[in-house]
């Protein structure tokens, strides 16, 4: 994504303590841009330029994993993306991760690559402390990009409030963020919402993973509804996982991933509040089709379930409906269901007089348009469309950004926006079980009073 110059380019954007004014300037330029981007600005990575600029840019990664590196499991890879977007001036400073060979064992690869430069001086610790400790002045990083597991963030309790640790050591310093924003147990969703909190109090930039919003056909979908002046009247969504590619026994566990909505689903209820806004929760109710049903049986599973207890084995089917809080309706409904290896995912938004319809948004996304005055369907493609490093982009153009120009492209997903998709998947989760209960009460009674009546 290209952009102008900023003039500075190679110094630290000062922090909020550095300048009592900033913080107030910037609230109020984030406000007067739209929380969406023009599609023609989200240009290809290996057509975007790279910022000018002759200064280092440093940065701080904290996990040494898949999300952070890639793997053949999918398209992710945060580290390549920076690589594209800011050249030799990428300089990773610091690699935090407590698994200290696997940490050391990436950045080998990666010195072994073009991008050398970026990591030949790269030092690997345990913990954030521990670089904040052995660190010298030429190394303040301008991002920390978290890519641990959400299992250790997210709260305000040590060892699992990186957020909070970035703000106490690296103020004013941007983040990025992976999505969910947790995934401890619902009980703790108030310290996430606390996390987001101090986070716009301290008016860092800070960016969360939910890179389909970036999408050009999600954009090309906003601008539909912008432009006409739509009011959505209900989003329809749907996942469906090819679980036979699934070998992480963790992913089966409940207790370990927080469940399929949790930590997977959570991309669609984002979507879906993208366009849909503020979900009542109290409308919120879901069903779901479990392990131990006759139609939950899966013949393909990789793993031995027999080793996760009962109580912990996920569902194989969630369906969720609700009201936004405009009135509008949205529903939701995710399946461990298909075998091979691809996915099959939809989106539906509905106004008047158009249907918006957006089909494999993950690898080829196809979006259908029906419009007023016609029964027939637009189909629009978006190839070599890459959200990771649009998400990235923006983000890294909002750091530049110190003049806070009004045209810089706006982040898509605050903090508190990603801690109100978490509520909704706990909220989902929380409703299926519950109504799983009720349907185990009830045959139980009814097991009960059987004899008696016999």
């Amino acid at each position: 994504m290209s952009r102008r110059p900023s003039g500075i380019s190679g110094s630290r954007r000062p922090s909020v303590l550095d300048s009592p004014g900033s913080l107030s300037r910037r609230q109020s330029s984030a406000a007067s841009r739209r929380p969406s981007i023009d599609p023609s600005r989200l240009v290809p990575m290996d057509r975007a330029s790279h910022i000018p600029g002759t200064g280092d840019f440093n940065v701080v990664f904290v996990g040494a994993g898949n999300i952070m590196f890639g793997s053949d499991e999918g398209p992710w890879n945060h580290s390549f993306r920076f690589e594209h977007k800011l050249g030799p001036r990428l300089k990773v400073v610091a690699l935090i991760d407590p698994a200290i060979e696997r940490a050391t064992a990436v950045l080998q690869k990666k010195c072994e690559t073009f991008v050398r430069s970026a990591y030949e001086n790269t030092r690997v610790y345990k913990t954030l402390e521990d670089f904040v400790r052995n660190m010298n002045k030429n190394q303040m990083p301008r991002a920390v990009i978290v890519g641990s597991p959400p299992m250790f963030r997210g709260t305000l309790q040590p060892g699992r409030d990186i957020e909070s640790q970035i703000l106490k050591y690296f103020p004013g310093v941007a983040m990025f963020i992976e999505k969910p924003a947790a995934t401890g147990p619902a009980s703790e969703i108030p310290e996430a919402f606390a996390v987001a909190k101090k986070i716009n109090e301290s008016g860092t930039i800070c960016s969360v993973g939910y890179m389909l919003r970036y999408l050009k056909a999600v954009q090309m979908m906003k601008k539909i509804i912008e432009e006409n002046n739509l009011t959505v009247m209900a989003t329809i969504a749907r996942y469906a996982t090819a679980y036979e590619a699934i070998a992480k026994p963790d992913w089966w566990d409940k207790s370990k991933s927080a469940g399929p909505i949790v930590e997977q689903g959570t991309h669609f209820c984002d979507l879906s509040r993208y366009f849909g806004g503020e979900v009542d929760m109290d409308t919120v109710n879901a069903h779901s089709l479990e392990w131990d049903e006759n139609a939950g049986k899966l013949s393909k599973m990789q793993i031995d379930e027999s080793k996760i207890a009962p109580e912990n084995r996920i569902p194989r089917v969630t369906a969720a409906t609700w009201k936004y809080e405009n009135g509008a309706v949205g529903s939701f409904t995710h399946l461990v269901a298909l075998q091979g290896q691809n996915y099959s995912c939809e989106l539906e938004v509905y106004a008047d007089g158009y249907q918006l319809k957006l089909v494999n948004p993950y690898v080829q996304p196809v979006l259908y348009i029906r419009r007023p005055g016609t029964d027939l369907e637009e189909m629009h493609t978006f190839p070599d469309d890459d959200p990771f490093f649009s998400e990235i982009s923006v983000l890294i153009d909002n750091i530049e950004d110190i003049e806070e120009d009004p045209e810089t492209a706006q982040i898509l997903s605050s903090f508190e926006d990603a801690c109100k998709t978490y509520e909704l998947t706990w909220a989902i989760q929380l409703a299926a079980e519950r109504n799983r209960k009720l349907k185990k009460d009830k045959e139980a009674a009814a097991a009960a009073s059987a004899p008696a009546s016999a």
